[in-house]
């Protein structure tokens, strides 16, 4: 019987890869979506280089990655890519072939000094008054896990933190009256107030539930708790979110960031001054925060060309 067909040798730079998404899946422990990309951008950066008769990862040079980049905004008649996209490809690229120089495939790693495009300037989602009002009071009832559900909502529209700074909060963190110490990045701490709303939910959350919650499970200085006694996640408190906005039916997309994007907003609308919201926040520039101006900026436009008789 004749021999069936060998398989083809696969050439160094398929060899290359596929050692690359090895050691990032092992060694790095990224999840298999994030492997399947970084798949894809290689996939797409090898053909590029085989199309430009570069057959030796070796040989490449910083001019070749460059000419890549710019060929990846639009080629072969595809749709021209966002910026983001291509900055996303490149960064697999640069990845790869620090990973080539430092296993020694490479003599160097060319990669470093090539630039992404710059992205454009991407404003803050908010949501209305009204809208955070419907998201807020959707999350009711005398349960435990809806009392709590609506201190952490109350608490993170209230103070503009990050999720990840309020489930980080210890109770210690709780204030005499009504203030709460927030730890933002770098470790900083900042002394937020909390409104009568918030700090309503929160003592009901704090006399009813918080004790119940944590005699379940090991003693934590953790101020939002599961109902097994353990601090309160990340992904806990986004299911938290998730669910409130499918009860309040909001046509719009809601994310933990939309609170505190929401909270910024509202506060520069209702007349509070950049350099308060900027401490509220805990920016470390103040041209951070002057995203938000723009956006209420372009909210008075939209309500004048609305309503005033001669604006169009």
């Amino acid at each position: 019987m004749p021999n069936a067909e060998q398989p083809r040798e696969r050439t160094a730079t398929e060899r290359a890869v596929d050692g690359f998404l090895r050691h990032i899946t092992i060694e790095r422990g990224l999840s298999a979506n994030t492997v399947a990309a970084y798949r894809r951008d290689l996939a797409r950066y090898t053909a590029w280089l085989d199309g430009a008769r570069v057959t030796e990862l070796a040989a490449v040079q910083e001019s070749d990655i460059s000419a890549f980049a710019q060929a990846a905004r639009s080629s072969d008649g595809e749709a021209e890519l966002k910026a983001s996209s291509v900055a996303r490809i490149l960064s697999s690229v640069r990845s790869f072939h620090r990973y080539l120089a430092e296993e020694g495939l490479a003599p160097a790693d060319v990669s470093r000094e090539v630039k992404p495009p710059k992205l454009g300037l991407r404003l803050p989602k908010a949501i209305s008054i009204e809208q955070m009002d419907r998201l807020l009071n959707s999350t009711a009832g005398d349960d435990p896990v809806a009392l709590r559900d609506r201190a952490l909502l109350e608490l993170l529209y209230a103070t503009g933190a990050r999720v990840s700074e309020v489930v980080d909060l210890n109770v210690d963190d709780v204030q005499d009256g009504d203030m709460i110490r927030v730890t933002g990045k770098g470790s900083k701490q900042r002394i937020v107030p909390v409104g009568r709303y918030a700090r309503t939910a929160l003592d009901a959350y704090l006399v009813r539930v918080r004790p119940v919650f944590s005699a379940r499970g090991r003693a934590t200085p953790g101020l939002f708790l599961g109902i097994r006694g353990q601090r309160l996640s990340r992904q806990a408190a986004w299911l938290v979110i998730q669910a409130a906005a499918e009860r309040a039916k909001l046509e719009t997309h809601i994310s933990p960031h939309t609170f505190r994007h929401s909270f910024a907003t509202h506060l520069l609308q209702g007349g509070a001054d950049v350099r308060v919201v900027q401490d509220l926040l805990g920016h470390s520039s103040v041209t951070t925060t002057q995203l938000y101006t723009q956006v209420t900026a372009d909210t008075l436009i939209d309500m004048y060309q609305t309503a005033h008789p001669r604006a169009r």
